[in-house]
């Protein structure tokens, strides 16, 4: 009898201390103090997200084959996660953004490049893009594209900077809005940096 009551205090003890220890930090949490880094949107939320997102595209794309168009380099996570939960056949493709200044006469002039050309003539095209600020390239993309005869354009923005806009450019799913000056994380950096972060952070 004393052995079992022993035994029933060390079972009770230890479900007491397990109750009242700490929940473990998000992965990659360690790395927001040294970094100045603040959490925005949680990996669980991302994920959340990502999914809604997709089975939105399941049912507006049934029947059609999606030619997935990514802007490099922030897309390349949000891109991976989003086309494996889609249903419809996918074909990726991966464009690379190239802006020079120049001058024409005495005016300065911006060139946007996409690199290299992808043949959309009569395809259903997705352009997906980890950020959305400005709209100017997304804009050209989406004017150039259809000039080239493409059946259909739709985008899927992970990050819209809401009073970054500067142009009118329609969207059609996008993951988070935010008025965060600036963010990293899950394939967005600074610079290089960050990308890897399994959660979107605000730089401080």
């Amino acid at each position: 009898m004393k052995k079992s009551v022993k035994s029933a205090k060390r079972a009770a003890a230890r479900r007491k201390e397990k109750k009242g220890a700490p929940r473990p930090a998000a992965k990659g949490a360690e790395k927001l103090e040294g970094d100045r880094l603040r959490m925005v949107f949680t990996p669980e939320q991302i994920r959340r997200r990502v999914a809604e997102l997709a089975r939105q595209m399941n049912q507006e794309f049934k029947g059609r084959t999606i030619h997935a168009i990514g802007v490099l380099e922030n897309c390349f996570i949000f891109m991976s996660d989003l086309v494996r939960q889609l249903k419809v056949p996918v074909i990726c493709h991966f464009l690379k953004v190239e802006m020079t200044d120049g001058m024409a006469g005495n005016v300065a002039v911006r060139q946007i490049v996409f690199t290299p050309r992808i043949d959309v003539a009569g395809k259903d095209v997705l352009l997906i893009d980890g950020i959305l600020q400005s709209g100017v390239t997304l804009d050209h993309l989406q004017r150039l594209m259809m000039g080239q005869g493409a059946r259909s354009i739709h985008t899927a923005m992970l990050i819209q900077k809401v009073e970054d806009l500067k142009v009118d450019v329609a969207t059609d799913y996008v993951g988070f809005k935010t008025k965060e000056p600036f963010i990293v994380g899950y394939g967005l950096g600074d610079g290089d940096r960050y990308r890897n972060l399994p959660f979107l952070a605000r730089r401080s």
